[in-house]
């Protein structure tokens, strides 16, 4: 998950995953990875719209986003 996980953080990807938090409810996040420490990650969250910390150990999955090209014709 680590190695995702910097990634995400080297190459600015936005990335989508599923969380379960301390309560044990599950969400689906658009995220942005900001900063990396030991077992957690700081990401900036689109759901929330704000910056949060995410622990490593509770992400269910975790899918880099690819950007669609777009072409005129």
């Amino acid at each position: 998950m680590r190695i995702l996980i910097l990634k995400a953080l080297k190459y600015h990807q936005l990335v989508e995953m599923i969380y379960i938090n301390e309560n044990g409810e599950i969400s689906k996040r658009r995220i942005k990875v900001i900063g990396l420490k030991a077992d957690s990650f700081q990401a900036y969250c689109y759901l929330r719209k704000t910056k949060r910390t995410f622990k490593m150990n509770n992400i269910l999955a975790f899918v880099p986003l690819k950007e669609k090209e777009k072409y005129v014709i």
